[in-house]
């Protein structure tokens, strides 16, 4: 209901009290206190300063005071920035302002939706076993990332067993047949000195039993 088209036909004013449950045709306007239910079959609109202890049932409501009680309203419900409901709220569409106080449950007037129908048997057979199957199929794939990894790895440890088996040989080894070749004439011109001394000293004997 647009508020242009909303005509006010009941008010309670500030400060004024009903006690008992209240009933009127057409749209009311609240700003005193209801202690009792409240019936309206147009708008019902609380003032900031209006007041009802008992449950709502109107066309539209408009809240901008204080209601302890159920609130049912079969189109529009609004709760401005000065609201307070303690209660529980029916109806088919809520605005709630920023700064309102809303204290209980709220019904959209929706139906329920049906359950979903189980899907048939076959179908589900159908899933698990892809299902299944795409879980073998990563099974297979990890399997194979293993075997090639393991294989590298043992192409890695004999390159590593080949290297060491054909090293060179260490210095200590190569070093007494290099240092023979290298200076083959070493030990060559002592034995030449040895032998240069013992031929002087035999032609000495023979030069002095010559002279004698």
């Amino acid at each position: 209901m647009k508020k242009k088209d909303m005509k006010i036909t009941n008010i309670i004013g500030k400060g004024a009290e009903c006690n008992g449950d209240f009933t009127a045709e057409g749209s009311v306007r609240v700003d005193g206190t209801i202690n009792g239910n409240v019936k309206v079959s147009g708008t019902l609109i609380v003032g900031a300063t209006g007041n009802i202890n008992g449950d709502v049932d109107a066309a539209a409501a408009i809240v901008g005071g204080e209601i302890i009680g159920d609130v049912r309203v079969t189109e529009r419900t609004e709760l401005t920035g000065t609201a307070r409901v303690i209660g529980n709220i029916t109806t088919v569409i809520i605005v709630i302002d920023e700064h309102a106080i809303f204290q209980g449950s709220c019904n959209m007037n929706q139906a329920m939706p049906e359950k979903r129908p189980k899907p048939p048997l076959r179908t589900v057979r159908a899933v698990k076993k892809s299902a299944k199957a795409a879980i073998e199929e990563a099974l297979k794939e990890v399997e194979a990332a293993n075997r090639e990894e393991a294989a590298d790895g043992a192409e890695a440890d004999a390159g590593t067993g080949a290297n060491r088996g054909t090293g060179a040989k260490p210095n200590g080894s190569a070093n007494p047949s290099a240092n023979a070749n290298a200076n083959p004439g070493a030990a060559i011109p002592a034995n030449a000195n040895a032998n240069s001394s013992g031929n002087v000293s035999a032609g000495a004997s023979t030069a002095s039993h010559t002279i004698s």
